[in-house]
């Protein structure tokens, strides 16, 4: 171990951990469950893309890119910001979860994991494999020269519908795109709000964000405005997708969502109610999204 490399957790007292102990602290390391944000947008693009449902090979190995995709990820960030988060109130559990040496591993084996799986569903996604993990890895330092870390995480986010499409079909196409767009919006706009709970600590460790830089009530408004216009795009997505009804109704419950999610943000509850509310609401813009894209899809 380098003098610089951080301690590596122990889980506690010397004892030995069960296997599916510390599977779960793995996964709670990642925030797995946060996968669900982005998914629903890959598939979505990749039922348009293929007319409906594709073979359960293709959906398998897309799902399996996006779960290994952002694990390696979040790995990185967790790397990347590992001095920062034990200094951090909100997040100095993490470090305790898996050792450093862990979270390398854990980074390195589902590069991996992202790469075959590319390899398996068509060249062309093999190939642009490695520019999507730079995209993802690359937000986790955003956040030390720019203000504007949230529309990089936003980035990272928003080509998952870009490769769900091109693993279908193996061809570039305008609503994949358009999609994509949406969801970059939909992410910065998001990651504001989650962004308020470390403005003071963020201002201390002299940490770069649209937060910190117009304060956590502009900020919030912002993330209003750059809701509406990740709105815009999804009324985008169905027009050149040629989705119907049923989609474009489905959208006043993501508005509606949107407008929760709000709400909350602005009564500046505390943590838990915040991180609740963040959950619940952006899972469900995303199931209403996957769902009334796929039933409109077999409509036709």
């Amino acid at each position: 171990m380098s003098a610089t490399e951080p301690a590596a957790a122990s889980p506690g007292h010397g004892a030995a951990e069960a296997p599916g102990s510390r599977f779960r602290r793995a996964l709670t390391f990642i925030r797995f469950s946060h996968t669900l944000f982005a998914l629903p947008f890959a598939l979505g693009a990749m039922f348009v893309a293929a007319g409906g449902v594709p073979g359960v090979g293709t959906v398998g190995l897309i799902i399996l890119c996006m779960v290994f995709a952002r694990t390696a990820a979040m790995a990185f960030n967790r790397l990347a910001d590992w001095q920062l988060d034990t200094r951090n109130p909100r997040t100095a559990g993490r470090h305790k979860l898996i050792s450093y040496r862990g979270g390398v591993a854990m980074c390195v084996a589902s590069s991996f994991g992202f790469i075959v799986s590319a390899l398996f569903i068509n060249l062309l996604c093999f190939r642009l494999s490695p520019l999507a993990l730079a995209l993802v890895f690359f937000y986790s330092v955003t956040k030390h020269f720019t203000s504007l870390c949230h529309f990089f995480l936003g980035l990272a986010l928003a080509i998952s519908p870009v490769g769900a499409w091109l693993a279908v079909t193996g061809e570039w196409a305008l609503a994949p795109f358009v999609l994509a767009c949406g969801v970059a919006f939909w992410v910065a706009g998001f990651d504001l709000i989650y962004a308020t709970q470390d403005y003071e600590f963020d201002r201390a460790e002299g940490l770069h964000s649209m937060v910190v830089r117009l304060g956590v009530g502009r900020s919030l408004k912002l993330a209003q405005w750059l809701h509406g216009v990740m709105f815009l795009f999804l009324i985008a997505f169905g027009r050149v997708a040629g989705l119907g009804a049923f989609y474009y109704g489905s959208l006043l419950l993501v508005l509606a969502a949107l407008v929760y999610e709000h709400r909350v943000a602005s009564r500046r509850l505390d943590i838990v109610a915040i991180n609740q509310a963040f959950f619940v609401s952006n899972v469900f813009v995303g199931g209403v999204f996957v769902l009334a894209t796929l039933v409109d899809v077999l409509a036709k």
